[in-house]
């Protein structure tokens, strides 16, 4: 008996080895290929690409409009849904239409990021390997986790936080542990695959960490509160800005067009720096640059207006720019080490706007060394309890309430649900203070 259990795992695991191996090639691949493109793209732009913004994001609009419509928004949040309500089928012909628009829409100065692209790319190519290789719908959704892990760990150089982040950004509170070995093997087989073929990965090491204090203890906990918050104001803003967008009655390109518009005016007003992946401004306040305070709301504000107005992408490095610059917001506000708070507020905006907390711990270490982790992870932990019931992808299947007076309906995708308080004696007393407070401004 135990004999006939040992071999069924040992094939399994020879199984999943193999065909997550072929993913993480293939992703890897295919990511080198994206970031090429772009490259070559940065390189023959003109120097005032952003004037096209507004004809990009109009030819943006319309070749998902012609060619397929779920290539809209960013790519994460498809493959979520694809993962949970159709099995993890995704039509192949998604691949080169979000190649392509996503190119556009970076090169033209777009407020998005390449990780959601290259994870829908991914985990396209890995359904179409699912339907070649007939498989059941429970392993075409570990084919596809793997998609994700192997588009995150190539753009990042972050293997095993990107193994983390297929299969904990399903599900807010629980990660799907059946993908557990085929997506280690495909994120580091993906990083592999990218490197091996010459993209090359940011390393900034932060070793003058403040030895452990009970004031810095405390510093870091207020600052995973403040991330939490922010996350907060991205989430509600974001979907503020596609709620007033389709309040536009018009066709989706012209709706394009006025988006773009209205972005150059705010570039020519604010900054060039908000355009784009906005890299640059990333790694300056790691290694302890300067930046205009208020950059984090500023990015927020071009982010949201890029997607609403029709840009396709990914959101995770525009994440890490809100999330670094509002630590450099925060550590400058009382006086404290711009880079090391930098550093913690790019995971902790991950942690809690994406709902992934242990994704944001680990790549704390992969990015910036192991002096930093304990304090990154504690305010990831924060940031991800303090944004509540939340998150930039709204098809998360929630698992668990993230306090004990919550109520909170699981097993639901966070667009479906509305946590409501338990009234306890305490609750009661608190809601008729703020209800008085309410009373007072309303005089």
């Amino acid at each position: 008996m135990r004999l006939g259990e040992e071999t069924v795992l040992i094939a399994s695991v020879l199984k999943w080895f193999v065909i997550a191996t072929v993913v993480g090639v293939v992703v890897g691949s295919s990511t080198y290929l994206f970031i090429s493109i772009l490259e070559w793209g940065y390189s023959v732009r003109p120097t005032y690409y952003f004037f096209t913004l507004p004809f990009a994001l109009f030819l943006v609009a319309l070749i998902i409009e012609v060619f397929d419509k779920n290539a809209a928004g960013y790519g994460t949040e498809k493959v979520i849904e694809a993962v949970h309500k159709y099995s993890g089928k995704i039509n192949v012909k998604v691949v080169p239409v979000k190649l392509v628009a996503t190119v556009i829409t970076i090169l033209a100065g777009g407020s998005v990021g390449k990780v959601g692209p290259c994870a829908q790319i991914g985990a396209g190519l890995a359904s179409l390997m699912a339907d070649i290789f007939r498989l059941n719908d429970t392993d075409r959704k570990k084919i596809v986790i793997c998609g994700i892990s192997a588009g995150f760990s190539a753009i990042f150089g972050a293997p095993i936080a990107g193994a983390i982040f297929g299969i904990e950004v399903l599900f807010v509170g629980a990660m799907f542990y059946d993908v557990l070995l085929p997506s280690f093997v495909a994120g580091i087989i993906g990083y592999q695959t990218a490197t091996y073929l010459g993209l090359s990965h940011p390393y900034y090491p932060i070793h003058h960490v403040m030895n452990f204090t009970e004031t810095f203890f405390v510093e870091v906990a207020l600052a995973g509160i403040f991330f939490g918050i922010v996350s907060v104001v991205l989430i509600e803003f974001m979907g503020w800005t596609r709620r007033v967008a389709s309040m536009l009655d018009i066709w989706t390109p012209y709706r394009a067009l006025i988006g773009g518009i209205v972005l150059v005016a705010l570039g020519m007003l604010f900054s060039q720096d908000y355009f784009g992946v906005g890299e640059p401004v990333v790694e300056s306040v790691l290694l302890g640059g300067d930046v205009f305070l208020a950059a984090f709301l500023l990015k927020i504000l071009f982010t949201a207006i890029t997607f609403g107005a029709g840009g396709t992408g990914g959101m995770i490095s525009p994440l890490f720019f809100i999330g670094a610059t509002a630590g450099y917001f925060f550590a400058t506000l009382f006086g404290l080490k711009t880079d090391v708070f930098s550093a913690i507020g790019l995971v902790s905006l991950l942690a809690g706007a994406a709902n992934t907390p242990i994704t944001g711990s680990i790549m704390a270490v992969e990015l910036f060394g192991p002096k930093i982790a304990p304090y990154a992870a504690v305010a990831c932990i924060i940031s991800f309890l303090i944004t509540g019931h939340r998150s930039l992808f709204p098809t998360q299947i929630v698992a668990m309430k993230k306090a004990a007076p919550l109520e909170v309906e699981l097993g639901k995708v966070i667009e479906e649900i509305t946590p409501t308080v338990k009234k306890t004696p305490l609750s009661a007393h608190l809601t008729a203070i703020l209800e008085r407070i309410r009373g007072l401004f309303k005089r």
